[in-house]
């Protein structure tokens, strides 16, 4: 019986956290899969219900085109019920080759991995990953989230590694992750603008992005992705890895799937996915966000092809946009007679 405590907490009416009760299990059960569900290694679009030690050997070896890894960090943390327990650091790193190896070799030879972490345990997964994978390079994203401290700097930032197993055969299509900019001070060559666009909501340009990634909201309880996971990484940051380094119809891998969002960030950007969670109230989750996504497949801070700072969309876009939302979030009602 699954633990379903997070449906009954008293919310704000505004609240838009996803949580599911008992009545909806039945209708996300198709949703999930059992180890014993999965043969003759079928695991593309598969929800996973196990844990990660025990079904590595079921995924095919060579299989993935990108694997998108949010193991947990070296600090203590509750994730419902499942502790994990900081380590000294020589620990930590025995603890991510435990996994880590066998995960690679799931990952095909032009393929992509990107691994989620803090300033903390970082170092560490630097040196593992470059035991089996080449890094291309260090993304640092900006985490606006969080208390501030009084005897030492605000933790305010996490890195994500990028690494790949050939440096000459891998996909990046950066025109696919642009970034739409605000312009301050516009800049003008015989009265037109230069490199910027004026438009009736403002003066934008679009940009190159670059390893530091400013944009990203954390979920919170008012967006419609947000669960009460505790350390749930945000669809807009998962979508500029998946747009960069995959091609449509490609199958992205995430082994320690969490409440789902590289499931259906995967799903909603034409892509297939396979992810493996232990946790099976947090593959309630998944399941009922991946119900979501077989109707609307908006993602906040991303739209016409771009990405937007943060705050810049403009109002017509956003009420359109939220309009979208409820429309399709009432059809998947219906449609899955699920009462949420």
């Amino acid at each position: 019986m699954t633990d379903t405590k997070s449906a009954t907490k008293k919310r704000a009416s505004r609240n838009r956290t996803i949580t599911v009760v008992p009545e909806e299990i039945p209708q996300l059960k198709p949703y999930i899969s059992e180890m014993e569900d999965i043969h003759d290694n079928a695991v593309t679009d598969k929800l996973i219900h196990a844990d990660l030690y025990d079904c590595i050997d079921l995924i095919p070896d060579n299989y993935f085109d990108l694997i998108i890894i949010d193991p947990p960090y070296n600090l203590d943390k509750d994730f419902h019920g499942d502790k994990f327990s900081a380590m000294k650091v020589g620990d930590y790193e025995d603890y991510l080759r435990s996994w880590f190896h066998k995960v690679c070799d799931k990952l095909k030879d032009n393929g992509t991995l990107y691994m989620c972490g803090d300033w903390k345990c970082t170092s560490s997964m630097q040196r593992v990953i470059e035991e089996r994978l080449t890094i291309i390079n260090r993304i640092s994203w900006q985490r606006e989230k969080g208390r501030g401290a009084k005897s030492n700097w605000k933790n305010g930032m996490e890195d994500i590694w990028f690494a790949v197993k050939n440096t000459k055969d891998y996909h990046f299509c950066v025109e696919d992750v642009m970034i739409r900019r605000k312009v301050i001070a516009p800049y003008k060559i015989d009265g037109q603008p230069k490199d910027w666009e004026e438009t009736n909501e403002g003066n934008f340009r679009t940009t190159y992005p670059s390893n530091f990634w400013d944009d990203i909201s954390i979920p919170f309880w008012s967006m419609p992705e947000n669960t009460d996971h505790p350390t749930q990484k945000p669809e807009k940051l998962y979508a500029k890895l998946i747009l960069a380094s995959s091609k449509p119809g490609d199958i992205i891998f995430d082994p320690f799937l969490g409440s789902g969002t590289a499931a259906v960030v995967a799903k909603k950007l034409g892509r297939h996915y396979c992810g493996i969670e232990k946790n099976y109230e947090y593959c309630l989750w998944g399941a009922k966000r991946l119900a979501y996504a077989d109707n609307d497949t908006s993602i906040q801070g991303y739209s016409d092809g771009v990405f937007w700072e943060r705050n810049t969309l403009n109002m017509q876009q956003k009420e359109e946009r939220q309009t979208r939302r409820k429309t399709v979030g009432s059809k998947a009602r219906r449609e899955l007679k699920l009462p949420f």
